[in-house]
């Protein structure tokens, strides 16, 4: 199904505008024994919130385009974020200074009592970086306050960082083909004894781009970009029953499948598609389990 709506105006681009196994026969084996930590297949998600959920909306800028529709896809993923009961924060047109103030703020927070964290970037950008209000930033500065030890209370939780902005200048022509076939219509982890362990600073950690890295992100100016109507749309349909990355294999398929730019006027950009890119430092399997209603909470720069 492709989304291509006159009435809905044309699409927009947001461009400019992340060991081995030890050997017991090795020296470094046999002098420092690494303790194995019980291999627990899902992330335990009986604490008592489900945790923070930070939502960077950019649409205003002090010398790039605005990002028209971004106001459309801000209440969307709140909507659907609450509903899986975060603490939904939400942070309109900040300037760099604050993301980045922001971003180290929440780190500091204890998360002891919290399932995860996500943090949703909507915004302008380039390869490897991100544009704020009046400047741009690193795109690992978004997570570099919450891996390793830098967050204590979030080690060996999820870190799930949803990226909506440009990577690139390249367009994706896509490919046409013949399906074989029509296509079809449409844990809680037991408490042991305590073991202390090493795991790698990155663990636990998935970054999801809209796009893959040299690329365009596409947005419509009424219905909203497509990565994240898709993750919202995704989410509500099947966000309580299937575990985070099947949810977001079908978050890629729905942007893949749905969507394919409308610009009549511009022959090298109509008819253009686009691949999110899932970066997953994942170590077990997470689900949305059932949680108490959480409170939205608005933040005004």
């Amino acid at each position: 199904m492709e989304k291509e709506n006159d009435s809905a105006g044309e699409d927009e681009l947001d461009v400019l505008g992340f060991g081995s196994k030890s050997n017991s026969s090795s020296k470094l084996s046999s002098e420092r024994p690494v303790s194995r930590p019980t291999l627990e297949e899902y992330y335990d998600t009986t604490n008592k919130r489900r945790g923070v959920a930070l939502v960077f909306c950019h649409m205003n800028f002090n010398s790039m385009a605005k990002r028209n529709g971004t106001d459309k896809d801000r209440d969307d993923i709140c909507s659907i974020l609450y509903d899986l009961d975060f603490d939904v924060r939400v942070f309109d047109d900040l300037n760099r200074q604050r993301v980045l103030e922001t971003l180290k703020e929440v780190s500091q927070e204890d998360h002891s009592d919290s399932d995860c964290l996500v943090v949703v970037v909507m915004s302008h950008g380039e390869q490897g970086v991100v544009y704020a209000r009046d400047n741009k930033y690193n795109v690992d500065s978004l997570w570099k306050n919450f891996v390793g030890n830098a967050c204590p209370s979030l080690i060996g939780k999820p870190k799930m960082f949803f990226i909506q902005a440009c990577r690139g200048e390249q367009f994706d022509q896509g490919v046409q083909f013949r399906p074989l076939k029509a296509a079809p219509k449409d844990m809680v982890d037991s408490k042991k004894d305590q073991v202390v362990f090493s795991i790698p600073a990155m663990a636990d950690l998935l970054v999801m781009y809209s796009t893959f890295e040299g690329y365009y992100s596409w947005r419509n100016p009424r219905q909203g970009s497509w990565f994240i109507q898709s993750l919202c749309k995704e989410l509500k349909e099947n966000g309580k029953v299937r575990d985070l990355l099947t949810l977001l294999t079908g978050v890629s398929r729905r942007t893949a499948y749905e969507w394919q730019s409308f610009v009549p006027h511009d022959e090298r950009m109509d008819a253009m598609k686009q691949i999110p890119c899932i970066v997953s430092m994942l170590t077990k399997t997470f689900y949305f389990t059932k949680k108490t209603r959480s409170k939205v909470v608005t933040a005004i720069d």
